[in-house]
């Protein structure tokens, strides 16, 4: 579907080649989404470990507080990987 699309809107406008190019940026976008979330998570890893050195006894709670934060965010990583991955094997054949 994303293929069709990118295809009507190139249409007397662009070649084949054009086409390629839009779906390698917009790849290379997506792949920023990833790394957005990689320093988020490291954000939030730092903080969970500060506030577990202030009051350890609240340890359990902020650790798996943590890890479905993490795991959340981890998502949106996925997804954008996914996108990548998309644009580049489905709009390059």
């Amino acid at each position: 579907m994303l293929e069709n699309v990118l295809r009507v809107l190139a249409d007397g406008v662009a070649n084949e080649f054009t086409v390629q190019a839009w779906a390698a940026m917009g790849a290379g976008i997506a792949v920023l989404g990833g790394a957005g979330c990689a320093i988020g998570e490291g954000f939030a890893t730092a903080k969970a470990i500060e506030a577990i050195g202030r009051n350890p006894e609240a340890s359990g709670t902020i650790r798996s507080t943590m890890i479905i934060s993490c795991a959340l965010v981890e998502t949106t990583g996925i997804y954008a990987l996914l996108i990548s991955l998309l644009l580049l094997f489905l709009v390059a054949l």
